[in-house]
């Protein structure tokens, strides 16, 4: 075949007899060397085509990780906000709550059924949106699972352990005690 298309260059003029000679002895010398040395010639394209294969592998398989966790952090955020949405409890009242989101203090208006419940811990706050909501503790616990800055304000559950060399550990702080 590559015969025919020499005769067809030659032919057409666009190659004479010694060109053709050098391109035949090329061609055998070539294969004579790769049929002796029991290594295959190193051909450049085949090399950079798996070259190329290897680094478009590498790239999908990093953007596919990266649309992966992109899903789970969108079906961690529909979990969290159904979470919040079932398990709300009613925040109505007079008193007012005061709590930290970062470096503002919030506030946030309970009865003081809610603030006994919120000291104690077994009622949290956690962040939807623009929105500050009391969950249940387990609740809080199951969002922090997955995104713990969800989680505003929630008290420890342990209150009575104190330190001690605490010099104020004999004295009870009363329950209606208000700030």
């Amino acid at each position: 075949m590559a015969n025919s298309l020499l005769d067809q260059l030659q032919k057409s003029g666009l190659v004479d007899d010694k060109k053709v000679k050098q391109a035949v002895k090329a061609k055998r010398k070539q294969e004579k060397i790769q049929r002796n040395s029991k290594q295959p010639a190193i051909d450049d394209t085949k090399l950079q085509a798996a070259q190329a294969k290897a680094e478009k592998a590498a790239k999908d398989k990093e953007l596919n990780q990266q649309r992966n966790e992109k899903a789970q952090r969108k079906a961690f955020a529909a979990q969290i906000k159904q979470l919040i949405e079932i398990n709300t409890i009613e925040a109505t009242g007079e008193q007012p709550f005061n709590f930290t989101d970062g470096k503002h203090i919030k506030r946030i208006y309970v009865d003081l059924a809610l603030i006994g419940r919120l000291s104690r811990g077994v009622v949290a706050i956690v962040k939807l949106g623009d929105k500050y909501i009391l969950v249940p503790s387990p609740v809080a616990e199951r969002i922090a699972e997955r995104d713990p800055e969800r989680i505003i304000f929630k008290a420890d559950k342990n209150p009575e352990i104190v330190e001690e060399d605490d010099p104020y550990a004999d004295y009870k702080i009363p329950d209606d005690l208000m700030w």
